[in-house]
């Protein structure tokens, strides 16, 4: 997003118009900006056999799905239902991760009868898996490293506390299941959390599959994850993907000529791609001042965008209607009935009832963990693709609020 003649522009289309011809709240994707990141982690590991796989549920809609995969990202799935979205989207089976946790083993005889490359990450579905298929289904296995990496606790997902993941300490009861059922594990998974930092994170994680990994003979990928550091704020510390491909590949050339043969390394990103991508414009529906606080109250609510409430995450508010206002502080707070703020003491150029803010970095779980309280509608998405303005997702109406539900005499 830049300024130009005095108005805030994706690709050249004016935000403020976005508004007018979609309606408020609205999400509003860069698809250049989504082309730019996979372009750089791509470019960033260049020496490697890479693979990307998109973690879908950063923002499942089809039309990112498909700008992903004519860009030459696969995707990683944690539901059927994702799966399904993937394959609308024109991706072959083969192409797709399916990496679900705490799910039944029926859900994931679905994953297989599609044909989807199975992650398995824990030992009660393993040993179903072995006892049905034993070697004819090649899987994968997602290892929990037992190291705390992430921004906040929510999305740390490889401590000792996590459900997520096979503890490394379990690996002599893994491979005796593997054996015993004659497994294939053409694969083998971590992935800590978000947010990451520091490359030495990473290595650590590499290390620790290096070792498992010789117990595997018929291993074709190891999946590093993700979890690499966007900006929120100007000047925000970020992952520096071409240090961590340097390091990375070194350490990973290494494992591969004593493991015999190269392997595929693989990232499955999803914050990472879309979040910097997203801008959520609301409308200012009221201006409040209280003996403390001046509030902009707006035409939305942790509904729509429930980061900021529930990881207490920081996203960037900028007045796009008012580019060159005095600047004063504001808390920003939603339509929810209880409490429901986007922003605290913010500084933005002076708001006015009916003004548009735009909310930066709510491409990645934006509209995809928003719901209907308060029998809210969901929010219309708009790509910003080749310079045009497409709408790809349309405003939710009162029909949809009804549709599934049954009414009874009463």
């Amino acid at each position: 997003m830049e300024i130009k003649n005095n108005a805030y522009q994706i690709q050249g289309v004016d935000l403020n118009k976005v508004v007018k011809e979609f309606g408020s709240p609205v999400y509003v994707y860069d698809a250049n900006k989504i082309i730019d990141q996979l372009t750089t982690l791509k470019n960033a590991f260049s020496n490697q056999k890479i693979k990307i796989k998109y973690a879908a549920k950063a923002l499942t809609n089809i039309s990112i799905l498909k700008l992903m995969k004519k860009h030459g990202a696969g995707v990683d799935v944690v539901s059927v239902q994702e799966a399904k979205l993937a394959l609308k989207a024109g991706f072959e089976p083969g192409d797709i991760l399916f990496t679900p946790n705490c799910v039944s083993f029926e859900e994931i005889q679905q994953g297989v009868e599609m044909g989807l490359t199975i992650n398995i990450d824990n030992i009660s579905i393993l040993e179903q898996f072995g006892h049905k298929y034993h070697n004819s289904v090649p899987c994968c296995i997602r290892l929990n490293p037992h190291i705390m990496a992430g921004g906040n606790s929510k999305i740390s997902t490889g401590h000792v506390d996590s459900k997520f993941g096979i503890s490394i300490y379990q690996l002599p009861h893994l491979l005796r299941v593997i054996k015993t059922n004659n497994i294939d594990v053409i694969g083998l998974h971590m992935h800590t959390g978000s947010d990451i930092l520091d490359a030495e994170v990473f290595l650590k994680i590499a290390d620790i599959l290096y070792g498992v990994a010789r117990d595997f003979p018929n291993l074709e990928f190891i999946d590093f994850g993700s979890g690499f550091k966007v900006g929120y704020k100007e000047n925000d510390i970020t992952t520096n993907v071409y240090d961590l491909g340097v390091k990375l590949g070194k350490s990973f050339d290494k494992f591969c000529e004593s493991y015999g043969r190269k392997l595929e390394m693989w990232f499955e990103p999803g914050k990472y791609l879309v979040s910097e991508s997203g801008y959520f414009l609301v409308k200012a529906n009221v201006i409040k001042t209280t003996p403390a606080t001046v509030f902009v109250g707006v035409d939305s609510g942790m509904n729509h965008l429930l980061r900021p409430m529930m990881y207490d995450a920081y996203h960037e508010i900028v007045n796009i209607s008012n580019a060159k206002g005095t600047q004063r502080v504001y808390t920003i707070v939603g339509y929810i009935c209880e409490t429901d703020t986007f922003g605290w003491d913010r500084k933005l150029n002076e708001v006015r009832e009916g003004d548009i803010l735009a909310i930066k970095n709510a491409g990645a779980y934006g509209f995809s963990m928003s719901s209907n309280y308060n029998s809210r509608y969901r929010p219309a998405e708009v790509l910003i693709y080749e310079g045009k303005a497409h709408l790809i997702r349309e405003r939710e109406t009162m029909d949809d609020i009804l549709r599934n539900q049954v009414e009874i005499d009463i």
